[in-house]
């Protein structure tokens, strides 16, 4: 039974937090999130402005170089243009340093850029421009993104197989150098297992492993949940579709990214399922995102799916108005029946007034004399859960204190018994070395606990379990092997049983009163509710599922 509850326990504890949250939550974090997503890009635009006001005159080129480099980065995934503008600069100043490896930096920073904007022969014009031999090792992976993006994004125009195997060429490559214990190595790596390989139960654990780890803010996120939701899509798991990409949308508006392709396969699901108001919503959504971030091939792949879902929506709007037409006819014929029934109901209620009023009073009585009922039958069962409570305890309580006294009594009859042989036989010396002893009572008190710990627990077998659900996960009390309960759970297991005064729990467990004190200080400054109301929440464990 203690192996099962442990089990249980370790399961409970390791279990991701986000699993509890049910798809619907989920969606409407997402609703909430598209309904404030201008807020969170002004928050982008802000950070992005006071960034450019510490901006000194007196800036190195390298300095400069760094700077731009940064709202290269911020304005990546916002603003494509202006990622492109300060790309351009850098290209300017690396020249100037003429400094080669600063310049294909840029270089492939502008590629990416470039394809996704729609400007495939800037871009491959500039790839087939870099010596990959004369490339140093830190900026190979650089490379070998850039051109798995470029067909990423040319993808979007052709469906040929060929761009398929050239993503996945360079994402061999990537990997090849690439260290194994980095994030990137593991999301390309799992990217490879489920486009190419067609593997998805191995990586559908390792992303789940990742994600228990990666925060929500983190542009990881959005990027995990996005390949669970592909492996939702490729299983056929339709809660898993939208509910993990529902995750990776709302992460990405959160983060204010434009370049959104989670709104897009969210908008497909709620078509296929016939939602079309959500597919609609979606859509225009993730259009508005792609032409601000001015993502071309984005905006591609969702004219294809709008205008297909727009199609829908509007047959739909229509067919609305039409019922709506219908609607109205009835409701006009349904007023003009209604009026003849006011002017009925009327001369009908004149008549009945007075028998009303007098009903009206009564219930009024009645509804009152209820309520008093009630609340005295509410306060008869509290009381009679008390004291059934009590009365259990004080019978469990009462039986084996019985037990105990008569064990003890045996106990002090059998060392009466040694010392008199002692005694008569003279054997002083033994009688002091015994009486000098502790370890009687070392013993007599081990078990004590062992038999207060067994009882406590009988009376209530989850209070472990509840005391630790009281407690932040990372301080939860893991007791050893074959321990019942330990010092710390045995103070509150006194106060649960009532026993609040820090003196008598003091005198029970043989500690000092400063160190009980400073047991139940820690406790409550470990707790996950309210540091006040932490021991009155431990008095409640187990008050309306005893079980003796």
């Amino acid at each position: 039974m203690k192996n099962l509850f442990l089990s249980v326990f370790i399961v409970l504890i390791s279990f991701p937090l986000f699993a509890s949250e049910s798809t619907d939550v989920i969606l409407k974090e997402l609703n909430e999130a598209i309904k404030n997503k201008q807020h969170y890009v002004k928050i982008k635009e802000e950070r992005i402005a006071n960034f450019k006001k510490i901006k000194s005159e007196n800036l190195t080129k390298e300095q400069e170089y760094n700077y731009n480099k940064t709202l290269y980065f911020e304005y990546q995934k916002l603003n494509s243009d202006s990622a492109i503008q300060y790309v351009k600069k850098n290209l300017k100043i690396a020249e100037e340093l003429r400094d080669k490896e600063l310049f294909n930096l840029a270089q492939l920073e502008l590629v990416t850029l470039y394809s996704s904007s729609g400007k495939y022969r800037e871009s491959e014009a500039i790839l087939k421009s870099i010596n990959k031999k004369s490339l140093p090792a830190s900026l190979l992976p650089n490379y070998y993104i850039s051109y798995r993006e470029f067909f990423e994004h040319y993808a979007a125009n052709s469906y040929s197989p060929e761009y398929r195997k050239q993503i996945g060429k360079y994402r061999d490559s990537l990997l090849s150098i690439l260290n194994p214990n980095t994030l990137d190595f593991q999301i390309n790596r799992i990217q490879q297992d489920i486009f190419i390989d067609k593997k998805y139960n191995d990586p559908k654990k390792q992303l789940l492993a990742l994600l228990s780890k990666t925060k929500e803010e983190s542009p990881q996120y959005a990027m995990i949940t996005y390949l669970l939701g592909k492996i939702g899509e490729a299983t056929h798991d339709l809660e898993a579709r939208k509910k993990y990409y529902a995750l990776s949308a709302t992460s990405d508006i959160k983060n204010a990214n434009k370049d959104n392709a989670s709104l897009q396969e969210l908008a497909l699901v709620f078509y296929e399922i016939g939602d079309v108001d959500m597919a609609y919503k979606l859509t225009q959504s993730a259009i508005e995102d792609a032409l601000y971030c001015n993502v071309q091939f984005r905006t591609l792949l969702m004219s294809e799916v709008y205008s297909i879902i727009n199609t829908v929506y509007l047959e739909r709007e229509a067919q609305r108005k039409s019922e709506l037409q219908i609607y109205l006819l009835c409701i006009s014929l349904l007023s003009l029946f209604l009026i003849v029934a006011v002017i009925y109901v009327y001369i009908q209620m004149k008549k009945v007034s007075r028998i009303r009023s007098e009903l009206y009073e009564t219930s009024q009585k009645l509804a009152e004399l209820n309520k008093d009922i009630t609340e005295t039958n509410s306060q008869l069962q509290e009381s009679n859960l008390q004291l059934s409570e009590s009365n259990l305890v004080k019978e469990e309580y009462i039986a084996h204190f019985f037990n105990l006294c008569s064990t003890y009594i045996n106990k002090l009859e059998n060392y009466r018994i040694i010392l008199n042989k002692k005694a008569t036989a003279k054997q002083f010396d033994e009688i002091y070395k015994i009486l000098k002893s502790t370890t009687l009572v070392d013993n007599e008190l081990e078990e004590l606990y062992k038999n207060f710990d067994i009882i406590f627990l009988n009376l209530y077998p989850t209070f472990v379990k509840d005391f630790n659900a009281l407690l932040i996960p990372e301080e939860q009390i893991v007791l050893k092997q074959n321990e019942l309960l330990n010092t710390e759970l045995r103070i509150f297991a006194l106060i649960r049983l009532g026993i609040t005064d820090s003196v008598k729990i003091a005198a029970f467990l043989r500690y000092s009163l400063s160190t009980i004190y400073n047991y139940r200080t820690r406790a409550r400054n470990k707790a996950a509710v309210s540091r006040n109301d932490f021991e009155e929440m431990v008095m409640k464990i187990g008050s309306k599922a005893l079980k003796v």
